[in-house]
């Protein structure tokens, strides 16, 4: 079959929407009609060369829809099934999957950084040649084909355009927070960076029932946004920013401080914002090569935590239903997190806006 995508032809270079062939699915793969696909920074990467990745690239990481076909093999999944998508699927055997790390499973990892399925290949192609898909997956598509592991059912309730940001903003954002860092009731948080998965890191906290929730970000719009989903303060992002943050913390400190960015100097502030004896928590995917200055006499002597957060320490086949419960239930308002829908057609206005930081997260929609 054939199917519509966003496809980074090199680096630099805007997004092309290109008709792409399908090959139906193999052992073990579902085919899945795309119904919404968030627009993540974590792509960007991609077009600016910070993640190196084969090219051309299908890119989408983030997305919900309907299984349509399964390959021979699958049995957990069914034609019609409301699914997310996880790009972070686990083979359940590895030492990983058996040491309750699901996201860091020995047998996909590999894989899925190098845009292919488990034997090598990716399933789109254009003009014969392989068009790889990011994460595994490459859902700015009308259709994927995907890993069965790579699908979580999902109570069709839920709105595709929220689905799709369960799959990863949401579980990066609140999973940092209630399984990396299990933040607990009436501490002190802030929160570096407030896109898609720092405002996340607001919910979390929230649920979590920190007393106070501290928002950094270096665009003074989102100040009414986030406090709008819990955060009791806002700060402006820059030098003083630690400052602030201790004056709001009783002069100590947070006991928990998360980046959402993936840059050096908000780590760095990150740290410095923590109180001692606090925990500093790197969600933000850095650019591959960069480096970080983390004094080890500051980490010893004020003894600091620094933990990294991937995919929010998630166990998607638990973790997807829980949010998704939670969303229904309403206490996760994870329809406030999203900004502003696009059409496929209009990916490379969507990244724009995203750059210039006027939307918290926008998500590309797919005629039904």
């Amino acid at each position: 079959m054939q199917t519509r995508t966003a496809v980074l032809h090199a680096v630099g270079a805007p997004l092309a929407i290109e008709t792409l062939d399908l090959e139906t699915p193999k052992a073990g793969e579902v085919c899945v009609r795309i119904r919404a696909a968030g627009v993540c920074h974590s792509d960007w990467h991609l077009v600016t060369g910070a993640t190196r990745h084969p090219l051309p690239a299908a890119l989408g990481h983030e997305g919900a829809g309907e299984v349509i076909a399964v390959g021979p093999g699958v049995t957990r999944l069914q034609v019609g099934d409301y699914v997310s998508l996880n790009w972070a699927p686990a083979c359940g055997e590895c030492f990983y999957c058996l040491h309750d790390s699901p996201n860091l499973c020995d047998a996909y990892l590999d894989p899925i950084w190098a845009g292919v399925m488990l034997d090598g290949t990716p399933r789109f192609a254009l003009a014969g040649q392989p068009v790889y898909q990011y994460c595994g997956l490459g859902c700015f598509s009308d259709y994927v084909v995907v890993p069965e592991q790579s699908c979580v059912p999902l109570d069709p309730r839920v709105p595709a355009t929220v689905a799709a940001l369960i799959g990863c903003a949401v579980t990066t954002g609140v999973g940092a927070v209630l399984n990396t860092a299990q933040v607990r009731p009436g501490s002190s948080v802030a929160i570096f960076g407030a896109g898609g998965v720092g405002m996340s890191m607001v919910l979390g906290a929230k649920l979590a029932g920190a007393a106070r929730i501290i928002v950094v970000d270096n665009v003074a719009s989102k100040g009414e946004h986030a406090l709008s989903l819990g955060a009791t303060h806002f700060v402006l992002a820059g030098a003083d920013a630690p400052n602030a943050v201790r004056a709001l913390t009783g002069g100590r400190g947070a006991d928990y401080t998360f980046e959402a960015v993936g840059l050096p100097a908000v780590q760095e502030a990150c740290l410095e914002a923590a109180r001692p004896g606090g925990m500093i928590v790197l969600a933000g995917l850095a650019p591959m090569g960069t480096s970080t200055n983390l004094p080890g006499a500051i980490l010893t002597r004020q003894a600091k935590t620094v933990k990294g957060s991937y995919y929010g320490s998630a166990h998607p086949l638990r973790d997807f239903p829980l949010l998704a419960s939670l969303y229904l239930d309403r206490l996760l308002d994870l329809d406030s997190l999203i900004t502003r829908t696009y059409p496929l057609e209009e990916i490379n206005t969507a990244y724009a806006e995203m750059l210039a930081g006027r939307v918290v997260r926008s998500v590309v929609t797919f005629d039904a």
